[in-house]
């Protein structure tokens, strides 16, 4: 995904229908106090310094359920909010907005979460040429969502799955007997981009020596990292990894790596405190 990736709708709907089914089940019981024909309008309010992220997820929980409801955005997806910020109005159905509140709300702040501390560590590595990664370590059923707001923060993309990249393992390599083996077995099924997870200076010069297109260095002391960097110098790209987080980043920037990739992003979620305040009706 580019920065300005617009976002699948039907992956967006499926995704919203499933979260207002588990909210909602059968029907919203104390919903039921409210005039059906009743309408309201009310104000999206962020508390705190965020990235907008969700914007279309946060529209379809509402239209969803009422097609007739109407969303007003003061900021774009992808903006820098500042705190205490009015950043949307919607007008709607009151019954069908305190239905969708909660799974509207829900996606705004996990989105907005990860774009922001993504965003985050980006400002920690301005002025250099590393490439700020995503994992695979994303909550069930959310990673379209989680790997979205990575690029909208700024990040990129490691892969989406299993899927559309190679990456050799600790267990790969010993289900296959050793890195050669298994950088082999996959240049023969007509792999061309080939990354080895290795754990040491020894693997990563197997690596080397094999073809891999990059190393992964996982949980490497920062001593061998600047060993490693110096030694991949021209014959393979370098990935740091493993317990990666901001307390790392204005280290690993002064060293000549291509990529850092960290979990952190998607599994460690702090959600930006947003509210919605419906206007009391005359």
């Amino acid at each position: 995904m580019s920065k300005r990736h617009e976002p699948n709708s039907i992956k967006i709907e499926e995704s919203v229908k499933l979260a207002l089914e588990e909210d909602i089940g059968i029907g919203d019981i104390t919903g039921e106090l409210i005039d059906p024909l009743q309408t309201q309008s009310a104000i999206l309010f962020c508390r705190e310094e965020s990235i907008l992220c969700g914007s279309k997820w946060f529209e379809a929980s509402f239209k969803i359920i009422d097609p007739n409801a109407n969303i007003f955005w003061n900021k774009e997806e992808g903006a820098l909010i500042e705190s205490n910020t009015e950043v949307a109005t919607i007008e709607g159905n009151s019954k069908c907005m305190v239905a969708s509140e909660r799974t509207g709300l829900n996606f705004l702040q996990m989105m907005s979460g990860i774009a922001y501390k993504t965003y985050c560590y980006q400002k920690e590595l301005k002025g250099s040429n590393t490439k700020l990664l995503d994992t695979r370590k994303t909550l069930p059923g959310l990673r379209y969502e989680q790997k979205y707001s990575v690029v909208i923060g700024g990040g990129q993309n490691h892969r989406m799955g299993l899927y559309d990249a190679a990456l050799v393992k600790e267990n790969h390599i010993a289900s296959s007997g050793s890195i050669k083996k298994a950088v082999e077995a996959l240049r023969n099924n007509e792999v061309k981009i080939i990354e080895v997870e290795v754990e040491n200076l020894n693997e990563l010069q197997e690596a080397i020596d094999s073809g891999a297109d990059i190393a992964m260095l996982d949980n490497f002391k920062q001593t061998d990292l600047v060993t490693a960097a110096e030694i991949a110098v021209n014959k393979i790209k370098l990935e740091v990894s493993g317990n990666i987080n901001s307390d790392h980043l204005s280290f690993i920037k002064e060293l000549d790596i291509d990529y850092i990739s960290s979990g952190d992003l998607t599994k460690n979620i702090s959600a930006t405190d947003y509210s919605l305040i419906f206007k009391p009706i005359d």
